[in-house]
């Protein structure tokens, strides 16, 4: 008993000092390294590399996947560009393994202490982060230290020996790898746990390459999860995952079958002799000869998900569908943000669509746009709602710090918008009223209204632009047509008494036009939010500058 709970508690360290080192590396060069791969992947080739780059720095091929089947959903990547970076992570995920194959355990515990002191007694938040890394690395050995103690005593129980030792099949070899992968969600915490034991003795060298094929099919899971609530393409980037370690895996098994003998012997003389090194190498050439394989064949895999997956996505304004977040609300820390800020984005086309219609309606008395109007507000109804339960979602898990600071402003942008939305709906009303009472603006009323709408679906416009993509081009143009609208709201107002006071217009007339005037002025006001909504505190100050 005690030595099951020495493996248990190992173990347990050992997941969390990888979880531990992940986030700490994810929050510290997350948003950074979401940025590289949002760039570097037009190219399959580059995609790929920078796919290597991420998996290593993060630890995690299943946290790149998940992130990549969030980036096709959202629609930053196209499913081709995909398979470059899903071909990449499967390499990079080998780091890891390579690493355990060191044995740094002697020197864990100055990891832990030097991991502790950077997160308890310093004040910068980066070398909190980094802290966070140093101590889960640190664990990371701790834990792999007690399950090799654990394991030495098992080697000394020849019933524990005999069952391990019985594990000479390779199709349940294949099998038992994808299993545990499968449940612990970590290709690397496999792999490593198989070369532990495999350098106890407790694990014949040559069944440990099963093992890992095992371990490349289990880690598939993550991702096939992730895309179950999102559109086709996510589904199909997974399902380009999984048919890469499955046909990859299955060719690798063909060839192990008949030479196994020669190859583990050729990979054990590459390692000096070193089981621990053999296994951790071992990974590392399965995975490369699988994508040196596979890579020129990635066009026919992307094909193939379409027979799997077969269909297109609805349209989501005619089902009120979310366009990017997905139905499921399906939360990937890494690109939580930048999804939900295309789904806002959406969400603002949508209300300055709805801006135009009932502008369009309430000043040529078109009663078919009324319709289309209270339709799309409706729409934006759903993603207002939506948007903001994912991100009271997303608040809950860990972010990169530089998303976890735009969070809050994405709830007023949120807020912002339906505004919006509701002074449209507000205009469509007067619309319908006009046409109802018919009520007529004089031609002069008509003409400033119009005038002043196309000032207000700029500014709205050039917000949508700033916020959506940090873009500060247009800056000073929102700042002074926010001051142009706010003189032009009070000029109309005056003119509008006027005609007033000289019966040019009905009362009932002259109350739209003051109503659909302040409405306007609101709406740039909001836009303005929008504009400023997420930017950094020194993009502030230099604007006040």
């Amino acid at each position: 008993m005690t030595i099951a709970f020495s493996l248990v508690g190992g173990l347990g360290l050992f997941l969390y000092g990888m979880k531990l080192m992940s986030e700490g590396l994810e929050k510290s060069a997350g948003a950074k390294m979401r940025g590289i791969l949002e760039f570097f992947t037009k190219n399959r080739f580059i995609g790929m590399l920078v796919g290597i780059l991420f998996t290593a720095v993060v630890q995690s091929s299943s946290a790149t996947t998940v992130m990549v089947v969030s980036f096709v959903n959202s629609g930053l990547m196209t499913l081709l560009q995909s398979t470059g970076v899903i071909l990449g992570a499967n390499i990079g995920t080998t780091v890891t393994s390579q690493l355990i194959a060191f044995n740094l355990s002697e020197v864990a515990p100055l990891f832990v202490m030097l991991g502790v002191i950077m997160v308890m007694f310093c004040k910068k938040s980066g070398v909190k982060r980094a802290g966070e890394v140093v101590l889960g690395f640190g664990i990371l050995f701790m834990g792999l230290s007690g399950m090799s103690s654990a394991m030495s005593t098992l080697k000394e129980s020849p019933y524990i020996v005999d069952i391990l030792s019985s594990l000479d099949n390779a199709y349940m070899g294949v099998l038992v790898g994808f299993i545990v992968t499968a449940v612990l969600q970590s290709s690397s915490a496999t792999v490593g746990i198989v070369l532990l034991m495999a350098s106890q003795g407790l694990l014949e060298y040559s069944i440990c390459f099963f093992l890992i094929l095992g371990c490349n099919m289990g880690s598939c899971v993550s991702a096939l999860l992730a895309s179950l609530g999102g559109k086709k393409d996510a589904k199909r980037a997974a399902w380009i995952h999984f048919l890469f370690n499955i046909i990859g895996s299955a060719i690798i098994f063909i060839v192990l079958t008949f030479a196994l003998t020669p190859i583990s012997d050729a990979i054990l003389g590459l390692s000096d002799g070193n089981v621990a090194r053999g296994v951790a190498n071992a990974h590392t050439l399965i995975k490369i000869v699988e994508v040196i394989m596979l890579f020129p064949f990635m066009g026919f895999v992307v094909k193939l998900t379409y027979k799997l997956v077969p269909g297109k996505d609805r349209d989501a304004e005619e089902d009120f569908a979310l366009k990017y977040i997905g139905n499921s609300n399906v939360v990937v820390p890494n690109t939580a943000i930048s999804t939900a800020i295309l789904e806002i984005e959406h969400m603002g086309q949508m209300a300055s669509e709805n801006l135009k219609d009932s502008m369009d309606a309430l000043c040529n008395k078109k009663e078919e746009r009324i319709a289309t109007v209270y339709r799309r507000e409706k729409y934006i109804n759903f993603l207002n709602k939506k948007i903001t339960d994912y991100l009271v979602e997303v608040n809950e898990f860990s972010l990169p710090l530089e998303d976890k600071k735009l969070l809050g402003g994405l709830f007023h942008v949120v807020n912002d918008i339906e505004r919006i939305g509701d002074h449209a709906e507000n205009f469509a009303d007067s619309a319908k009223e006009s046409i109802e009472e018919n009520l007529d603006l004089s031609e002069k009323g008509k003409q400033q209204i119009q005038e002043m709408t196309e000032k207000v679906i700029q500014i709205l416009e050039y917000a949508i632009d700033m916020f959506s993509h940090r873009n500060q081009e247009h800056m000073q143009e929102i700042l002074e047509l926010e001051d142009l609208i706010d003189m032009k709201e009070r000029k109309l107002q005056r003119s509008h008494v006027k005609r007033l006071t000289k019966n040019e217009c009905t009362p009932e007339a002259g109350m739209v036009f003051s109503d659909t005037v302040s409405g306007l002025e609101r709406i740039a006001d909001h836009a303005t939010n929008i504009a400023f909504a997420i930017l950094k505190p020194e993009e502030h100050d230099e604007d006040e500058d």
